[in-house]
């Protein structure tokens, strides 16, 4: 999808952070952008500022997704390109964690990318020429960290999601694309994520501003824009893994060495 003027687009926790940063982008190569938070407030503060439509949204509800996929036809007739960003990254040890805790992130990092993907496909595969699924996940997708262990379980999941549903578009001729965001330090809000978190799902996470944490005081950090241009060429060049920091490669490639030797310890090779 080269072409993006004129094409329809929807960003989930497109209010602020990433989501803003992705849907800026799309409206500046000329997309028409609708906006999709659980934030009412800025949700309208950022349309009216990038120039976007604002449709409040809970992807953690599949019902709730639904009618955005309706808003989305009723307004534009129908959809392009859907980016289901929204997140939350709140930290804890595995063993400090409540049930409360796995709950919430799952229903909004993972299940709100399945919601989007089953509200949104079959719109996009309708289309006459196809359309494009970003799914945000994490560097934290593809390596692991003390202290993440539920956040980067969910960012696992939807990159395995997407991986797999690449393959099976490809498999079955379909002109949808995915892309899988792995975005690593940004400039967001994602260190408030508690302020969304619904009373009945309180447990042991706690926000961490990694920006004044000893953990992110040596990383580079950039700004949601610079994600949205990754994004837009990512959908322009059809890729599966869309990057913002080639730098922090080593902790992924480390893994997959792991992994290497201990199948090589299994073939007695080691």
């Amino acid at each position: 999808m080269q072409e993006l003027r004129g094409k329809v687009a929807v960003v989930t926790g497109g209010a602020s952070g990433i989501g803003k940063g992705i849907a800026r982008q799309l409206v500046r190569a000329g997309a028409r952008v609708a906006i999709a938070d659980i934030e009412a407030g800025a949700l309208v503060r950022t349309a009216e500022e990038i120039g976007a439509t604002p449709i409040k949204v809970d992807v953690s509800n599949a019902d709730s997704v639904g009618r955005l996929a309706q808003e989305m036809q009723r307004q534009f007739g129908t959809v392009h390109i859907v980016c289901n960003n929204a997140g939350v990254g709140s930290i804890a040890k595995v063993a400090e964690m409540k049930l409360a805790d796995w709950q919430w992130l799952i229903n909004v990092n993972l299940w709100g990318v399945i919601h989007g993907i089953n509200a949104f496909l079959p719109l996009l595969s309708a289309n006459p020429d196809g359309g494009h699924i970003v799914n945000t996940s994490s560097m934290g997708g593809l390596a692991t960290m003390p202290g993440l262990g539920g956040y980067t379980m969910t960012k696992f999941a939807v990159v395995a999601l997407s991986e797999t549903l690449a393959q099976e578009l490809a498999a079955d001729g379909s002109k949808v694309g995915v892309t899988v965001l792995c975005p690593g330090t940004v400039r967001t809000n994602i260190a408030r994520s508690q302020r969304n978190r619904p009373a009945h799902l309180e447990g042991g996470l706690v926000d961490v501003d990694l920006q004044q944490h000893e953990m992110g005081a040596n990383m580079r950090w950039i700004d949601p824009d610079a994600v949205g241009d990754v994004v837009v060429n990512a959908i322009r060049r059809g890729e599966l893994y869309a990057f913002t920091h080639p730098d922090m490669k080593a902790p992924v490639l480390d893994r997959h060495q792991r992994i290497s030797d201990a199948f090589l310890r299994a073939e007695g090779k080691g």
